[in-house]
């Protein structure tokens, strides 16, 4: 059978190893929970609730503001002791609400599931968005806002992303494993919201196991599963696009511009658990990894649960931390320290002791083209990298920088190590400024 792929991408070593075949696990409430109000992209939700009062497993702590952003619900049961600014995966402080579980983790009262195929594409909309649900692959983008295409932009086919292709990440590998049936009924809400009917579930060809799973939970529905080429970054939703379907994203565009919507494996287990039982999103699975972890897991895991609570579960640290990425190691976030919360996107948590980062210092550019071969854009790093670091920052969007996904391959394979990603991100960091002064 010929997999399928797409240009570019390298394979760098996956690491799954040490968590691949280890089964979801509960993670234990930690003393306190920091909730906070930006999880998502779009605008943070604002409080509705403040110190001293009581709150249910379930209950909204924070209002969305606007279409594009989402509610905030309490992850367990307990007081509220603060609303306030607390560190953040971004690396800042901001909002937050703290709360202090009772230990009776009592669900709030009237939450209920419903039949969706009982209920309108746009009663459907309201729930996912109601709940929370956001993208569960990192992005975070609002799920109900993706369901919502324009009247123009006609949507022919529905994408599932399991590919999951960061090194050391097995969170939505379990997942298929273990709730495919879940992940299926995810889809059948979906499929019902967009009004399409081809639908299909792309999971990298190193995962034949969830290959197996997924492919027998649908069986007798109209969802096909289509083993991919392992390759980095097959799970990026351009390319996975370009890859199933032959389409390709015009620049500055959206999936919806070439008729598709994707969505991961883990938000449609969310989709599903919003209708089906009436629940908020206030748990994610998660992988622990890492050198420096004594023993990596997958746990599921409560929104705001502290970064540190999550590696004493996975038996502490051999080693001290020299570098801690929420995320996988392409693509995640370095953070300076444990103390930060999880949040609906962290898909994972990677440490390494000194020793186990390679360190190389950088050098001149020499003119190899490997950042170029690799690059799944198919644009010039190395260009739009040196016109960043002179400030020419118009060159650089002359150059397609806006259409960089910051997948990492260009910094990874560049023999005299330089940090083409960084440059690139001030550079698109610096266009996105000056067009909001226009």
């Amino acid at each position: 059978m010929t997999l399928k792929t797409f240009s570019g991408g390298l394979h760098p070593p996956d690491h799954k190893e040490w968590t691949a075949s280890k089964a979801i696990e509960d993670c234990p409430l930690p003393p306190e929970l920091v909730i906070p109000l930006s999880q998502h992209i779009g605008a943070p939700a604002e409080p509705c609730v403040a110190p001293g009062e009581h709150v249910a497993r379930g209950q909204l702590v924070g209002r969305a503001k606007g279409f594009v952003s989402v509610p905030v619900h309490a992850s367990t049961s307990g007081e509220v002791v603060a609303v306030e600014p607390r560190p953040h995966p971004s690396g800042r402080d901001l909002p937050a609400v703290v709360l202090r579980p009772d230990g009776r983790d009592a669900w709030l009262e009237g939450l209920s599931g419903a039949d969706p195929e009982a209920l309108s594409p746009d009663e459907l909309r309201e729930r996912i968005r109601d709940a929370g649900v956001v993208g569960m692959g990192g992005a975070t983008f609002p799920t109900h806002v993706k369901l919502t295409p324009p009247p123009e932009k006609r949507i022919d086919t529905l994408i599932l992303n399991g590919v999951e292709c960061e090194p050391f990440l097995t969170a939505d590998h379990r997942l298929m494993l273990e709730e495919p049936k879940r992940i299926v009924e995810g889809i059948r809400i979906l499929r019902r919201v967009l009004g399409v009917e081809r639908v299909l579930v792309g999971i990298e060809n190193n995962k034949p196991d969830a290959i197996a799973a997924v492919t027998a939970a649908v069986a007798g529905e109209n969802i096909e599963v289509v083993p991919l080429v392992v390759k980095y970054p097959q799970g990026a939703e351009k390319q996975l696009i370009v890859a199933l379907l032959g389409r390709e994203v015009p620049s500055g565009g959206l999936p919806m511009d070439v008729g598709v919507v994707v969505q991961n494996v883990g938000t449609a287990a969310a989709v599903a658990a919003a209708l089906r039982q009436g629940e908020p999103l206030i748990e994610r699975v998660a992988t622990v990894s890492g050198p420096a972890v004594a023993e990596p897991k997958n746990l599921r895991v409560r929104i705001g649960t502290p970064l540190s609570h999550l590696v004493e579960c996975c038996g502490g640290l051999e080693a001290e931390p020299a570098k801690i990425i929420m995320g996988g190691p392409m693509m995640g976030n370095a953070l300076l320290s444990l103390d930060v919360p999880v949040t609906r996107g962290t898909s994972g948590v990677l440490l390494f002791g000194a020793g186990q980062v390679p360190l190389r210092p950088e050098g001149p550019c020499i003119r190899c083209g490997r950042c170029v071969r690799v690059c799944p854009a198919r644009l010039m790093p190395t260009t739009i990298a040196a016109y960043a670091r002179l400030d020419l920052i118009a060159e650089a969007e002359g150059y397609g920088a806006m259409d960089c996904i910051e997948c990492g391959c260009c910094t990874y394979t560049c023999p005299p190590a330089i940090p083409l990603v960084q440059a690139i991100r001030y550079a698109k960091g610096s266009i996105l400024a000056r067009r909001r002064k226009v």
